[in-house]
């Protein structure tokens, strides 16, 4: 059964922790390994979470669990807003695997190392991410002023604005990457892309994602001032898909399902894109070309795997400028060892 509920009921991490161990103390070591009976899943809008999108179409889970004998699992759907809600949400306990921009997950991992440890379970692809403008005085990031508004998920600590301070850093030079973060202002994609094509609002740029980033190029009198893959250096992680370590322990056959899940999701996008584009107009709120979604989809540079890819980029960023103290030899010590074996970096 695949529903779509509201992420509620959230509880302080110390209490839900110690809640978990007394349960699992009293109740045995035999109890223990009893499995959930319901997932929740958390995602946030746009193509990029179209492995998402296939996988609650399709009930990729509920059929890979029942594989492994969980006939009678429950998958629970929510949207969230940006990548502070999602790690709220998945330290509350209302969420089992969340899915958000690389920084947001690293800033978790590094802040729940030797207590909830939160890891990586897989990414959602790479595809680049655009800063978009209508401002027509703004050529380059340096033109910004105070008069703009740069809207995006979570300022000073989302993806998007992870990656503005790298591009400032690239663009005026070491020690200023913050330079931007007093412009930048909290808004949904699907806001802050109305509030951009208005021409109405205080918002003169979107750092957002696709379809709404080549929607709003698509607009006269706007262009592209940023692109994801100049500041990183080449294809890169988009969104990563997160959990506790309890639930991966606990949940063997779950975590194994929803896994093979996300893979046949992504083999059905590549080997059948059209396919993919009609599950997605069908999950999706927009109403949008098919053959427009499908550019998006086959695009050379949107790679859905499982693979996380530059992800090292990202975290080298945030420990250097003191966004996160905990120390990474490589991209490994980020991810669970179900992913060790992929060609990661």
């Amino acid at each position: 059964m695949t529903k779509t509920e509201p992420a509620t009921g959230w509880r302080w991490v110390s209490v839900l922790g110690s809640a978990i161990v007394a349960a699992l103390f009293l109740a045995g070591p035999g109890s223990a390994r009893a499995e959930v009976a319901e997932v929740r899943i958390a995602q946030q809008f746009g193509v990029s979470y179209l492995p998402f999108h296939v996988m609650k179409h399709e009930q990729l889970l509920e059929k890979e669990a029942a594989k492994l004998g969980l006939t009678d699992l429950k998958v629970v759907w929510t949207n969230l807003g940006g990548g502070s809600a999602m790690n709220e949400a998945l330290l509350s306990g209302s969420i089992d695997f969340v899915s958000a921009g690389v920084p947001p997950f690293i800033t978790l991992w590094s802040k729940t190392r030797g207590n909830v440890d939160v890891r990586g379970v897989a990414t959602l692809g790479a595809m680049p991410v655009y800063l978009v403008t209508n401002n027509p005085n703004v050529k380059t990031l340096k033109d910004l002023s105070a008069k703009d508004r740069i809207a995006l998920p979570a300022p000073r600590v989302g993806y998007q604005a992870v990656l503005l301070q790298m591009a400032a850093e690239k663009a005026l030079g070491p020690g200023h990457q913050e330079a931007f973060d007093d412009l930048t202002v909290g808004m949904r994609h699907p806001d802050a892309y109305a509030a951009l094509i208005s021409g109405k609002s205080e918002v003169t740029g979107h750092f957002g994602g696709p379809p709404y980033q080549e929607l709003e190029l698509a607009q006269p009198g706007t262009r592209l001032l940023v692109n994801s893959f100049d500041v990183l250096g080449g294809p890169s992680t988009f969104n990563v898909i997160y959990a506790k370590a309890s639930f991966h322990d606990q949940n063997p056959k779950v975590y194994g399902a929803f896994l093979a899940a996300l893979h046949r999701a992504m083999d059905l996008i590549r080997q059948d894109p059209d396919a993919a584009v009609r599950i997605y107009l069908a999950e999706d709120d927009m109403k949008l070309d098919p053959a427009f979604v499908k550019k998006l989809v086959t695009s050379p540079d949107a790679v859905y795997t499982t693979t996380p890819m530059n992800s090292m980029a990202y975290y080298s960023f945030m420990a250097r400028t003191g966004l996160i103290k905990a120390k990474a030899e490589s991209w490994k010590d980020l991810f669970f060892p179900e992913i060790h074996a992929e060609p990661g970096s």
